[in-house]
């Protein structure tokens, strides 16, 4: 049986309002180039730029970037994609960040290592699940006892978003989530169905904007992402809601191959970070980094988790930075 989360409206606490919250959110749909703005105003040369997967705009830009720029007197300047976008980018040589933040750990070693940087650190975890309008007919569904897959195998046209798998690993995951639960629960072309129903959005910042104005009934997200528009959140099993470590093995036998040939298996929601080997302000970057992990209570504000387990290295870690 799947269990409905808590609402979390009520497990937000102090904090910032939804007003800002959802000001915040609407600028960031309506930068269609994916960049949100700078927190701060200092110079450029005390700025560290961060390229970060999209899941994370409202931690970085209105907790943890003015949080930075308060304690460390550097200012905050963030853009926000897929993960796969953010890596292209960088490939590519579009965009040049003192600071690369995936959702995927393999994702930015598979890459980025080692040309562009032989390290990176993991410093906050997440879970998959769906977040819902409980005014829709899926949604109040969605909040009561049935089966989530019983509900969303009766979803019609725009009923159902989930992020492009080919850009973003929100949107794999929901591709390897739909083939572990169709195993696990004997639901025969469970994942093609639902691949073929859902709506991908290629914006991961507009994932749940037609869930908060009531014409979409629901979203495959991140909790995080739940809590930045203040969403009801329904849980999954640990079993494929990638936020339990000890279902790796399970996780891994799910794939899916983007449209790059990125052949992706199923990994926890881990999110890593690293500095650029040729980044224009290091030193910036190394700053930025060290204070993830210095302020897990941050991110946990955010709807984020950063258990005894995190941070966790990989590669050659500066000794600065090295948890």
């Amino acid at each position: 049986m799947v269990t409905r989360g808590d609402d979390p409206r009520t497990k937000r606490g102090a904090g910032p309002a939804g007003g800002g919250r959802r000001a915040f959110l609407a600028a960031a749909s309506a930068t269609a180039a994916g960049i949100v703005g700078t927190a701060g105003c200092l110079g450029t040369a005390d700025r560290v730029r961060v390229l970060s997967a999209g899941s994370l705009a409202v931690a970085l830009e209105e907790t943890v970037g003015p949080a930075f720029e308060s304690e460390m007197g550097r200012s905050y300047q963030g853009e926000y994609h897929g993960s796969t976008v953010v890596m292209r980018m960088i490939e590519e040589g579009t965009k040049h960040p003192d600071v690369v933040v995936s959702a995927d750990t393999e994702l930015l070693r598979d890459r980025l290592y080692p040309e562009r940087t032989d390290w990176d650190v993991e410093f906050a975890a997440n879970e998959v699940g769906i977040a819902y309008d409980p005014d829709t007919a899926l949604g109040g569904r969605l909040a009561g006892d049935e089966p989530w897959y019983e509900v969303i195998v009766d979803a019609g046209a725009n009923d159902l978003a989930i992020s492009d798998p080919d850009l973003d690993p929100l949107g794999y995951r929901a591709a390897q989530l739909f083939e572990l639960a169709e195993r696990r629960h004997d639901l025969e072309g469970f994942r093609e169905a639902m691949l073929d129903t859902a709506s991908r959005e290629p914006d991961e910042s507009k994932l749940l904007t037609g869930v908060e104005a009531g014409n979409r009934a629901c979203a495959v997200v991140y909790r995080n992402m739940a809590v930045d528009h203040e969403l009801p959140f329904c849980e999954l099993p640990d079993a494929y809601n990638f936020g339990d470590p000890t279902h790796a093995e399970t996780y891994a036998t799910a794939t899916y191959t983007t449209d790059e040939g990125y052949a992706a298996r199923g990994r926890p929601a881990v999110y890593n970070a690293t500095v650029r080997a040729d980044a224009d302000n290091p030193d910036a970057g190394r700053e930025f980094v060290s204070f993830l992990l210095e302020e897990p209570a941050l991110l946990e504000d955010c709807g984020l988790r950063v258990g005894d387990a995190l941070p966790r290295s990989n590669g050659n870690v500066p000794e600065a930075i090295e948890p």
